[in-house]
């Protein structure tokens, strides 16, 4: 038996390779990886005495070192003007010798006597966050910093990261702390999505209501908006921010060298304002309220007048508001029902010589790109604006996939790449399902982030040059509190700076691992929620074999595993982890592993389940049936677990060829046993496993194979036995327990030297 995971296969692959990062860590622990670094002898010891000299003492990255280093460090060092004197002792905070830097680069040079940071601008900043990643996490009344040489610049321009306030609202410290963790990454741009159906967040004086009615809904949906049987928590849940407060976050963000984008949706993605001002849409004498489930709703804006100087409206405020080139104005996920039902909307298409809807959402997204560059800024909108004629001057951030991105740079076009399909939505999971937080679905780990290249090879030179950066979006319908959406964002956030920031050439996935636990530590002080995995080694297995090798790594510096070899939970009681050690497996029986991973702030990771046997190949049944098909009894419950499926009623049953379970739709939660013979034409070992949403489990011989047995999200897993040929009883048990979105239940089978294929129902025997 064997079970295995996305998380799995990603600890594989960092065990494979520990020996080789272990060699030598060349980027001295820097998150992103620096251009280039050479460590030399030495070190430099910070203390009171140390004299931090800048070219201005004003400059505000100087300000927010200094401050750091009494907050943080407790230092209280003397800051006085650079005159290029050289004294032993001192950080020289400077713009000199930096003419040849590429923009936002720097230089930082550490002697046992200075301390020299070179850059302009955000170059300068970057070079004093890459100095605070040197800094030790633990210290005394000195700090010690190691001598090295470190010159670096961006690969990308625009670095960014989003995060939705709509769907769930989040406070100005919050948003603070998320600007706070992309400065310390070099991320330069903060997508701030501001509106949406299901609520507005920004004051706007002129249109009052848009906060009074528009940023308050009555109640948000419980679980997944797929759910056949939706339920509401009844509790109203709003917010916004008033133009103050995001002055505020304004100055925050620019004194940490960060842009933020502001994102007001339109045409679609508009109910909140509809409902404050029914007038906006295409039909004012149907009653509207603010979105109380997610997905995509019908009512948009109608391109009428009154919506056009409604949203000039807007945007003046909001471009008085933010100093950033870009304003995103959305023009994703725009139904075209209404406006093909609108008498007013079909005689404009007419009109405007337009050919169809596409057509009229161009001339929409084209309109108020003339009135934002009439303001001297410029759009940026999802790829859906390429639908009907790409607006002129519009920069495309490419979510479904790259081909938006690969288009719209084939026209010239600057592009934002963000695919989803690249690991860059952060709503999505990080492993499998069933042992992952709610999530709106997907598997991204953090290796799939870490792996992404934003430039698409299929690009000429020249096509490539149109790449501006990259971005990753964090979605918050399923994130309801800050720290969900921490340990969502952490640590993927790592992965994406240096996708970001690195040069292609310097990335390496195995080093990456290597650095990870000091920035795990990082987080842990200073009070972040993060996801932490297993130990490093740990593995999630149901296998065969006579023994079962514990080699073990802690992910955090500092963390402590525990583990245990009687089947019940580790923890703090149970045994501490501290050698490489081998469990002997006797024949006929079975040995397990459980361990866990507590962190100095007391974060612990998921248990992993190590559990191998020694058992003998199961012995053929006697068969002797020629139909083919299995059998099937679908029992009627509520259930959370395939082994409830026992005992409930049985309200159907009957022979199928096929593991389909559309004919059972018509029931709104149920469960089906599929029973029958299979036959195995050789000695071996045979891995099978299941596709399906809900739970699943299979049993070869009444013994569990493959245990999917939980609510979760689209994925397989698998599970391997040895067999002896022959005939086997073949037992499936599936629920749908009201929340499978889709009618996908698929089994797979390996067998020995062939690569996986999909079992048919019809090769099992009844």
């Amino acid at each position: 038996m064997y079970k295995k995971s996305a998380l799995f296969v990603f600890v594989c692959l960092v065990v494979a390779n520990i020996v080789k990062a272990q060699v030598a860590d060349l980027n001295m622990g820097i998150i992103p990886a620096p251009v280039s670094v050479k460590k030399v002898p030495g070190e430099f010891v910070l203390s009171q005495e140390t004299i931090i000299a800048a070219d201005s003492v004003d400059n505000k990255a100087v300000k927010f070192f200094t401050d750091l280093l009494h907050s943080k460090y407790n230092l209280h060092n003397q800051l006085k003007a650079n005159t290029g004197s050289g004294s032993n002792n001192t950080i020289i905070l400077t713009a000199n010798g930096t003419d040849n830097l590429p923009a936002e680069g720097y230089r930082l040079n550490i002697t046992p006597q200075q301390v020299i940071i070179s850059g302009k601008g955000a170059g300068l900043f970057y070079g004093i966050q890459t100095l605070i990643q040197l800094l030790p996490l633990n210290h005394g009344a000195t700090v010690k910093l190691p001598c090295v040489q470190v010159e670096d610049y961006p690969r990308f321009g625009y670095r960014g990261l989003h995060l939705d306030v709509c769907r769930h609202f989040f406070s100005v410290e919050f948003v603070k702390k998320y600007i706070d963790l992309m400065a310390a990454y070099k991320l330069n741009n903060f997508h701030w999505h501001l509106t949406d159906d299901q609520g507005w967040r920004i004051e706007i004086k002129k249109y009052p209501r848009l906060t009074s009615v528009g940023s308050m809904r009555a109640q948000t949906l419980i679980g997944r908006y797929t759910n056949r049987d939706q339920q509401f928590d009844g509790i109203p849940h709003g917010g916004f921010y008033t133009q103050d407060e995001i002055r505020d976050v304004i100055k925050y963000a620019a004194d940490r060298y960060i842009n933020i984008v502001p994102e007001i949706e339109m045409p679609g993605h508009s109910l909140a304002a509809i409902a404050a001002y029914p007038e906006l849409s295409c039909n004012p004498s149907k009653p509207y309220k603010v979105g109380e489930v997610w997905g995509v709703t019908t009512d948009v804006y109608c391109p009428s007048e009154y919506t056009f100087n409604f949203l000039q409206d807007v945007l003046t405020e909001v471009i008085d508001l933010f100093p950033s080139k870009y304003i995103h104005i959305g023009g994703d996920e725009v139904p075209k029902d209404a406006w093909k039902k609108s008498e007013f909307c079909q005689k404009l298409i007419k009109r405007l010589k337009l050919k169809d809807e596409h057509g009229l959402q161009s001339y929409f997204i084209q309109r108020m790109e003339k009135f934002v560059n009439s303001k001297g800024r410029s759009i940026i909108g999802w790829d859906e604006i390429l639908e009907g004629g790409l607006a002129p001057n519009a920069t495309v951030m490419s979510w479904r996939g790259e081909a938006g991105g690969i288009a719209a740079a084939r026209q010239n076009h600057n592009v934002i790449m963000t695919p989803g399909s690249g690991g860059l939505y952060f709503d999505h999971g990080q492993g499998p399902a069933s042992r992952e937080p709610l999530s709106i679905g997907g598997n991204e780990p953090i290796s799939k982030v870490y792996n992404y290249n934003p430039v698409p090879a299929v690009l000429s030179p020249d096509q490539q040059k149109y790449i501006l950066g990259v971005q990753a979006n964090l979605w918050t319908e399923y994130i309801q509190t800050e720290e969900k959406a921490e340990y969502f964002l952490l640590p993927r956030l790592f992965a994406l700076s240096e996708v970001a920031w690195t040069p292609l050439a310097n990335k390496d996935i195995n080093n990456f691992n290597l650095r990870l636990p000091k920035h795990l530590a990082w987080l842990d002080r200073n009070g972040f929620n993060y996801r932490l995995t297993p130990a490093i080694g740990a593995i999630d297995t149901m296998s065969i074999g006579n023994k079962l090798d514990v080699n073990l790594t802690p992910p955090v510096e500092g963390a402590k595993i525990y583990y245990t070899l009687d089947g019940f939970k580790p923890g703090e009681t149970t045994l501490l982890y501290d050698h490489p050690f081998t469990i002997d497996v006797p024949e006929g029986h079975y040995r397990e592993l459980k361990t866990v991973v507590i962190t100095p702030a007391g974060h612990r990771s998921l248990i992993s389940h190590a559990m191998v046997s020694n058992i003998s190949p199961l012995a053929p049944v006697t068969f002797e049936g020629t139909t083919p098909g299995v059998k099937y009894k679908v029992v009627s419950g509520v259930f959370t677990d395939a082994s409830q499926l026992d005992a409930a009623p049985v309200i159907d049953s009957g022979v199928t060829k096929s593991f389909n379970t559309m004919p059972f739709k018509k029931n709104k939660t149920y469960g089906v046993i599929f029973t029958g013979y299979i036959r195995i034409d050789n000695d071996g070992k045979y891995i099978f496993a299941t596709r399906q949403e809900d739970g699943a489990s299979i049993l070869l011989d009444d013994q569990v194979v493959v245990l999917n047995d939980a609510k979760h999200n689209l994925y397989h897993d698998g599970g391997e036995v040895l067999l002896q040929k022959g005939w086997h009883k073949f037992t499936l048990k599936y629920f749908d327990g009201g929340t499978s979105t889709t009618n996908t239940l698929r089994v797979y089978m390996t067998i020995p030297g062939k690569p996986k294929g999909e079992l048919s129902a019809e090769s099992i025997y009844n």
